[in-house]
């Protein structure tokens, strides 16, 4: 039986980090004739698709990713209902895919897409609060780093003290370090003043001006 569960648990391991190593912004900037990693943010991710190639990139890219973690959410479930913890495992496991993915030597993006597709997964009504404090916090920060940062954490939290499955907010803390650490460049940009605000979106050219971008 523990070998069973422990089956279980390595298939849904492999599920979610080789769905999470897919890199729809890596492909998308090879088709364009350049590789993602090494322009912009030097990210392979939906933000810096946007400062790469353009709001259409951006939407398609995170709609991607958040799928693929919703995926590894909901197909690890229903291959193993029996074990409880069967979709956190698979989601968190794409989270870290796509961080660390195997396809791009380990380059990946930044994990908040992917965070939005587990949060989905686990309950609509879940991923609906988080975002509002993620909007809350993207409001008073103006910083999409510290929005990523901050809900690695406050959805496991979120996650402990609503189910009391310590198990489960452990899992869902594994990203947390590895998201912190992705995002020091980040925190070292906004110390200096070089990093990318999130009103970009709607101040584009203000904000490449404040940069020193032409």
């Amino acid at each position: 039986m523990e070998t069973d569960i422990l089956g279980h648990v390595l298939i849904c391991i492999l599920i979610g980090y080789f769905a999470g190593s897919i890199s729809p912004s890596y492909i998308i900037g090879r088709i364009k004739g350049f590789d993602i990693r090494q322009i912009g943010s030097k990210n392979a991710g939906a933000s810096n698709a946007l400062i790469t190639v353009g709001k259409f990139a951006f939407i398609f890219v995170a709609a991607f990713d958040i799928f693929k973690a919703w995926f590894s959410f909901w197909i690890c479930q229903r291959l193993f209902p029996q074990l409880e913890l069967a979709g956190i495992i698979g989601g968190v496991s794409c989270v870290m895919g796509h961080i660390y993915p195997v396809f791009l030597h380990f380059h990946g993006g930044k994990g908040f897409a992917c965070l939005a597709g587990l949060c989905l997964g686990y309950n609509p009504k879940t991923l609906l609060i988080m975002f509002l404090i993620a909007l809350a916090i993207a409001v008073a920060t103006n910083y999409v780093c510290i929005v990523t940062s901050s809900m690695s954490v406050i959805f496991p939290v979120y996650y402990g003290i609503t189910t009391r499955c310590w198990l489960g907010t452990l899992i869902l803390a594994i990203p947390i370090i590895p998201i912190f650490i992705k995002h020091m460049v980040n925190f070292r940009r906004i110390k200096s003043g070089d990093e990318l605000r999130l009103s970009y979106l709607w101040k584009k050219d203000a904000e490449m001006q404040r940069l020193g971008y032409k």
